[in-house]
């Protein structure tokens, strides 16, 4: 992994977090592809680990790694599984994965990502509702006025949570927008959401509900009878995960540790060549609608 660094690595915009970058090595669009966390002093960090959540619960507000920009299809997401954390496609059985135009929408509904040091542990049974984590950060879907890019970093508020069912994993949608956002001073919580974007929560479950079953899967289904949950309740969820987060990082779970998320954070000297390549084409069949 190691190498000198080439060029000027792509800084990200939010006016908070100009101390990070990011680092492209492959193709776009290719199981090549891989985007890196670039630290202040040039290492490659882990938008997992290294990205602070900076969690307030008086702001109500965190920190949410982009994975995936609004009105695209491919599944990008932060892999667990590679050392530091690269942004990646996913794939399933050697096949990239993107997912489907469900009309009236393209692709994914809104900015999709997840929240740094936070981990919804799967050895650890939800007392609630009896359900296991999915493995992975927690989700969250930025719902404001701009298309948001790949590796990009913003400070959110967090106005609600939807609790999805994926294969009889607890996996939360936390919904946020971006505090520099010019909706963001109307909107503190799903009423105000309600109020400002008439239907977009109602569309939100629906499209979580739908988006597999041009795959050939069952709709997914939903905790609390799909009923989103208010601030306060999802403050506690994210409070949750990033105390799993910490027993992650300190080697406290002690179950089979197969298929745990990889650790390894910045200090490891590795520093790596932005390559800038060209994207593959997306397939054709990629932009086919579907109405289910």
């Amino acid at each position: 992994m190691s190498g000198r660094l080439l060029g000027v690595a792509r800084v990200f915009r939010s006016t908070q977090y100009r101390c990070f970058s990011t680092v492209r090595q492959g193709i776009k669009y290719t199981p090549t592809f891989k985007q890196y966390l670039q630290m202040p002093n040039n290492e490659v960090g882990s938008y997992f680990h290294d990205v602070p959540l900076e969690f307030s619960r008086e702001g109500a507000t965190i920190n949410m790694v982009v994975e995936i920009p609004r009105w695209t299809n491919a599944k990008f997401e932060i892999s667990k599984n590679l050392r530091l954390n690269p942004i990646v496609q996913d794939s399933k059985n050697g096949k990239l994965r993107y997912v489907n135009n469900i009309f009236p929408f393209n692709g994914y509904i809104h900015n999709y990502g997840a929240i740094p040091q936070t981990w919804e542990d799967p050895t650890e049974l939800d007392t609630v509702l009896g359900l296991n984590g999915d493995n992975d950060p927690l989700d969250c879907c930025e719902i404001g006025s701009t298309v948001l890019g790949t590796g990009t970093i913003y400070k959110v508020k967090v106005l609600g949570s939807l609790a999805l069912i994926d294969d009889t994993e607890l996996d939360w949608k936390v919904i946020v927008i971006r505090c520099d956002d010019p909706l963001a001073k109307e909107i503190s919580s799903l009423s105000g959401v309600e109020k400002c974007m008439p239907g977009l929560l109602e569309h939100t479950r629906e499209w979580f509900r739908k988006y597999k079953i041009p795959q050939g899967k069952p709709a997914n289904t939903f905790a609390y009878n799909g009923e989103y949950r208010n601030v306060e309740e999802t403050l506690n969820v994210i409070e949750k995960c990033h105390a799993s987060w910490r027993k992650l990082i300190s080697d406290q779970i002690h179950e089979d540790s197969a298929g745990l998320p990889q650790i390894m954070r910045t200090g490891s000297s590795i520093i790596l060549e932005d390559e800038n390549f060209l994207p593959a084409t997306i397939p054709k069949k990629v932009q086919r609608w579907f109405y289910v």
